[in-house]
């Protein structure tokens, strides 16, 4: 298993190369882009990088579909595989900060989100092969004009899909080129991986180094106290947590996750007003929650953290995505120093 990195989207371009630079030559195999509603275009944010590293890919997550049309996906992927000389990808979902901004119901079933992914996956993919298409006539979406990029010379990009969901998992299995999962824990990757292998055995043509990965929230730092602020800080965007399912168990008891959902604004709360502190809740499920779906707390559980990892590299995951937070840079060093010797190192 190999490491990645998932940046905060408001860095500066030059932070954004400083970061990619260090990335790259510590030996991290993915530095990826977050794509939010109030944040610069991430596929343009990352070309200044694109064009000061030579080995480690760059990644856009995650874009939807409903925010941006397949084809356009597509070009703007091909766009920076090109200045990156063929180390580009994207991962495309379903929902996604931006539809949110405008407005757009997230309903699964009304959008048809597994097949609209699909599609959207399908597209990108013709987009960025070169190749001459007539089009594409979906259920979903169409391109109804021919398309063919004559000027692709690097090789083809890759697109992922956002997958963490039964059936988004068999989906990317069947006609993705890898998947990236979201805060799914060690406890439960196992039961994430058997839908992801049931759609890979479906797959019409053998999968060519199917890349496999899972967003993890990274909050160590030398500084106990810091780190455990920002872990309350950002504990209402992880998946174990997110509405509508909850899926809190076996990490509180029920009682204490019918009071979790009760206080749930109080989550947001703590994370828009910078606070870091989530009222009304108990402080040992705060800390419990935090331990189950994320990496929090000094230098001293790095050892623990990295039996954790090793927990998803027996399960099948080819990568681990890590998110940093505050002092990017210094998280990097961190994971660089004491994570990454203990993985395989991209070269």
């Amino acid at each position: 298993m190999q490491i990645d990195i998932i940046l905060e989207p408001d860095l500066p371009p030059s932070q954004v190369v400083e970061l990619a630079v260090a990335a790259e030559n510590y030996g991290f195999r993915t530095l990826w882009h977050s794509n939010y509603h109030q944040n610069p275009d991430a596929f343009m944010m990352l070309l200044p990088a694109a064009l000061a590293t030579k080995r480690i890919r760059l990644g856009v997550l995650a874009v939807s579909p409903y925010e941006m049309q397949p084809l356009k996906i597509g070009n703007a992927l091909l766009t920076l595989n090109e200045f990156s000389k063929g180390r580009a990808v994207v991962a495309i979902g379903g929902g996604g900060s931006v539809m949110g901004a405008c407005g757009i119901k997230l309903d699964p079933k009304a959008l048809r989100m597994v097949r609209g992914v699909r599609e959207a996956v399908e597209i990108s993919q013709a987009v960025v092969s070169g190749k001459f298409h007539m089009g594409y006539k979906g259920e979903v979406f169409q391109v109804s004009r021919p398309f063919h990029h004559k000027w692709k010379k690097a090789p083809t990009a890759k697109v992922f899909t956002c997958s963490t969901g039964s059936q988004m998992l068999e989906m990317a299995g069947r006609v993705a080129d890898g998947t990236q999962m979201s805060d799914v824990t060690p406890e439960k990757i196992g039961h994430h991986m058997e839908h992801l292998r049931k759609g890979l055995a479906e797959r019409k043509t053998p999968a060519e180094d199917f890349r496999i990965g899972n967003f993890w929230a990274w909050h160590v730092k030398a500084d106990r106290e810091k780190s455990m602020y920002e872990a309350r800080r950002e504990l209402v965007f992880r998946g174990e947590l997110l509405p509508p399912k909850y899926d809190m168990e076996p990490y509180v008891t029920a009682e204490e996750r019918q009071l979790v959902i009760n206080k749930w604004q109080n989550f947001a709360k703590a994370f828009w007003t910078r606070s870091g502190k989530i009222e009304d809740v108990p402080e040992d499920i705060v800390n419990r929650l935090i331990a189950a779906c994320s990496s929090a707390g000094g230098l001293d559980a790095i050892d623990q953290q990295i039996e954790r990892f090793k927990v998803f590299e027996q399960a099948g995951l080819t990568e681990l995505s890590v998110r940093l937070f505050d002092e990017p840079m210094e998280g990097l060093k961190i994971l660089a120093g004491h994570v990454l010797p203990h993985f395989e190192k991209y070269e």
